[in-house]
């Protein structure tokens, strides 16, 4: 760190710091990180502290959560590391699953959240100079590239059949479970609102304190079908009397119609010398 006190951080539009990134020592190729404070308060995620969270965009693929966490820990202690494939996502939710039934991840350039333990660490990484690199790949830290690299991923994708049994065997155990949760949740639901054909819940006594639930949602719904089949037989047809003589009208208009379509089909059957009146 103190190597890079004497040198001024590389700052452009946006409020970001430009940190250079080396894959080994004696590549001549540069990478740029592009970092900043996260600051923005519209977060969902509750686990980005504002004031430890540093924000980096154009992370490599190569950079695994590991790589990452070892870069950054030279600025301070680091409490974890996230990588999205876009600012203000989380894949958070897939920790849950097997790796035998998550996708694999897509090799693209990401973003990241470090949340370091100390906020001064957020600082000491935006004053960084772009003039010293970040090492990736280094004699105590490795990085495979090239055809060991493939080798280790299609190890990797080879599955051994003991291990996906146990997997298969746990989300089933899991999935049984919980539909026989829903199934118990349901019954008591059920029983509680058992409902005569009016739409009542019979209440039952229960324990003390226990409360008796009045009517559910659905018999709300039944029994507003109810009153609308009523309030639909009660309306009488043509109760009020310009009614009746709109449709007395209309009914009028109707035949004269038809007589008018008869006497020209008439006329036309006559124009063909095929009128026959008996």
């Amino acid at each position: 760190m103190a190597e890079s006190k004497g040198e001024r951080a590389c700052v452009i539009p946006g409020g970001f710091t430009v940190l250079s990134l080396k894959f080994s020592e004696d590549d001549a190729a540069v990478h740029q990180l592009c970092v900043k404070e996260h600051r923005v308060r519209s977060e969902k995620n509750t686990h980005r502290p504002l004031d430890r969270t540093l924000f980096v965009l154009n992370i490599p693929p190569y950079c695994t959560q590991s790589v990452v966490t070892d870069l950054f820990s030279r600025f301070g202690p680091i409490e974890s590391v996230e990588l999205c494939e876009r600012p203000g996502g989380s894949e958070t939710t897939r920790s849950e699953l097997s790796k035998h039934f998550t996708p694999a991840e897509k090799q693209c350039f990401r973003v990241g959240y470090i949340i370091f333990k100390n906020t001064s660490s957020v600082t000491e990484a935006k004053c960084h100079s772009s003039s010293i690199p970040l090492i990736v790949s280094t004699k105590d830290r490795p990085i495979r590239t090239g055809i060991h690299k493939w080798i280790e991923q299609y190890s990797q994708l080879l599955i051994e059949a003991s291990s996906l049994q146990s997997a298969v065997d746990k989300f089933m155990n899991e999935f049984d479970r919980l539909k026989e949760e829903e199934a118990e949740r349901l019954k008591k639901e059920a029983e509680q609102q058992k409902e005569d054909e009016e739409g009542w819940v019979k209440v039952t006594k229960g324990g003390r304190g226990a409360k008796a639930r009045p009517h559910s949602e659905m018999a709300n719904e039944r029994l507003l079908k109810k009153e609308n089949k009523k309030r639909e037989r009660k309306e009488l047809l043509n109760f009020y009397s310009w009614q009746h003589r709109n449709t007395q009208r209309e009914h009028i208009a109707e035949l004269r119609r038809k007589f008018e379509e008869d006497k020209q089909r008439i006329a036309l059957l006559r124009a063909q010398r095929k009128f026959r009146p008996y």
